[in-house]
């Protein structure tokens, strides 16, 4: 116990330190939201890693998934990495970074409202942003605080408190550049924690070859009550598991869901350059396949360490499974395990809570209606927001971060679901809205006002249908149909209705012209 508290004291102090050594930095609003736009490739990889992978993912994916899928789970965690990384830096990174900073956007809301000229657009996004961030900070909250009670033995209920406290008090002093700082610490500490989790808890069953045989030889009727009917029936060492295609909507939902969140993409708008896109791309993907890799991989073995405990209503209890496979290691080992998922999830919950502030700020509060480049003298521009202004909107969002905590607290205080389904409906609106119209906008001229949102209708009534109707679609596939069905909506709508100004749109695409 000694070493646990040790070492999770030192680690929360370097992460206090690294906010006051920031704070400087943070007295702009770029400067807070963005880190100044000048965020190197590793700070940036490891930034986008880290907030993408948290204890959502630890404990509660690799949990239910590992059980439902066995070793197929780990498809996941590929394509996350090839998917949810490669291909998103490939596809969004060049292009968003360079139309962000041409139209001056520093928040999602911000690049509807700009990129399609219209204000309702950017405040009907940012209600979108924060209302939809709840539930995934809830699930957060829940995934950590449910390792720590176990290691530590404190009560669910101070370590939410206490996690939620940690978080506020280093993302309100150093803002953007803190978090990118605290975020490369804690990808090193999730590179080293996962491999050496892994290892001890294959040498409990034997090792590799005699736990994947293990798996293989478990009968059919070992599928406990709370399992989808597909995923019956044994399985659960082979190439793509007991059930391919719910195996496939997971991987839809948590590696495309990327692109259309507004925490991971704007870790393209604070990148330096072109140079340093290309280096943070292969960073970032091998810390995903590292990572997400290994925790599907993980959850994979969960079957041979007991069925977990049941919930009323007959449904197994999925967040306690990795916690009970990790309970039996040394303790040092669980220490490790402690700070792996307190550095994915305070990570995360840095990106969220400052996600959510900058754009209530930003979009709701001072809707400044920016002029493009070329408009308006930048003078003028430099003569309309003034220092006094600047520090006002910081103050504001420094305020609007606690109220972000405290509702995502209240609400994981007592979570209506399991933390996978809680992701499922954040994701599946948050990127069912927004995933289509952000990555068209960014190479296709022709998307329409219109367009933006029919998408923003069809995202978000999903997601809320489907679940006041008690979720008939599985909240997990009803993100990915989401997701996907994004893209025709916004091609169909924009063939058919009234195009924006092509002087618009040519300025607006100007920024691509740039060597």
């Amino acid at each position: 116990m000694i070493i646990k508290i040790t070492l999770t004291i030192v680690f929360l102090l370097v992460m206090v330190g690294i906010g006051l050594y920031s704070r400087k930095q943070a007295s702009s609003v770029d400067g807070f939201v963005l880190g100044g736009r000048s965020v190197g490739p590793w700070l940036t990889a490891f930034a986008y890693g880290t907030s993408y992978f948290s204890a959502v993912v630890f404990v509660g994916y690799a949990g239910q998934f590992g059980w439902k899928y066995g070793l197929s789970a780990t498809w996941i965690g590929v394509g996350n990495a090839l998917i949810g990384s490669l291909l998103a830096w490939l596809v969004l990174g060049r292009r968003t970074k360079l139309m962000t900073q041409h139209i001056e956007s520093r928040t999602m809301p911000d690049f509807f409202g700009t990129r399609y000229d219209s204000q309702r657009l950017r405040v009907i996004a940012s209600v979108i942003v924060f209302v939809f961030l709840i539930p995934y900070t809830a699930g957060v909250y829940k995934g950590i605080s449910t390792l720590f009670e176990m290691g530590f033995g404190i009560p669910y209920e101070y370590c939410v408190v206490i996690m939620a406290a940690l978080t506020a008090i280093y993302v309100i002093l150093g803002g953007y550049k803190a978090t990118a700082m605290n975020d490369f610490i804690q990808g090193i500490v999730m590179l080293f924690g996962i491999v050496a989790v892994i290892v001890a808890v294959l040498n409990v069953q034997g090792g590799l070859a005699a736990a994947v045989d293990k798996l293989a030889q478990l009968p059919a009727d070992s599928t406990a009550a709370g399992d989808s009917p597909a995923a019956g029936g044994g399985g659960f060492a082979t190439l793509f598991g007991p059930d391919p295609w719910g195996l496939l909507g997971v991987i839809v939902l948590t590696s495309l869901g990327t692109w259309g969140l507004p925490q991971m993409v704007g870790k393209f708008y604070s990148i330096t350059d072109e140079s340093a896109i290309r280096r943070g791309t292969v960073i970032s993907t091998i810390f995903a396949l590292v990572v997400a890799g290994g925790c599907y991989f993980l959850g994979g073995f969960g079957r041979l360490f007991g069925t977990p405990p049941m919930l009323p209503g007959g449904r197994l209890a999925f967040d306690s499974i990795v916690p009970s496979m990790l309970v039996t290691l040394p303790d040092v080992l669980i220490a490790l395990v402690v700070l792996l998922v307190l550095s994915a999830s305070m990570s995360t919950l840095a990106s969220l809570v400052l996600t959510s502030s900058s754009t209530m700020t930003l979009d709701l509060i001072y809707r400044d209606k920016k002029a493009l480049p070329g408009e308006v003298e930048s003078g003028e521009i430099d003569d309309m927001v003034s220092e006094r202004v600047e520090r006002r909107k910081v103050v504001v969002m420094r305020v609007l971060i606690v109220f972000f905590i405290v509702i995502s607290l209240m609400l994981a205080l007592n979570p209506p679901t399991f933390i996978a389904q809680l992701m499922g409906i954040s994701w599946g609106a948050l990127a069912g809205a927004f995933l289509a119209p952000f990555m068209l906008g960014l190479y296709w001229r022709g998307v329409t006002q219109a367009a933006v949102w029919t998408c923003f209708t069809w995202g978000v009534g999903l997601t809320v249908i489907n679940m006041l109707a008690g979720n008939p679609i599985n909240p997990i596939n009803c993100g990915a149909i989401a997701m996907v069905g994004g893209f025709p909506v916004v091609w169909l709508v924009s063939l058919l209705t009234a195009k924006m100004p092509a002087s618009r749109t040519e300025q607006i695409f100007r920024c691509y012209d740039k060597k």
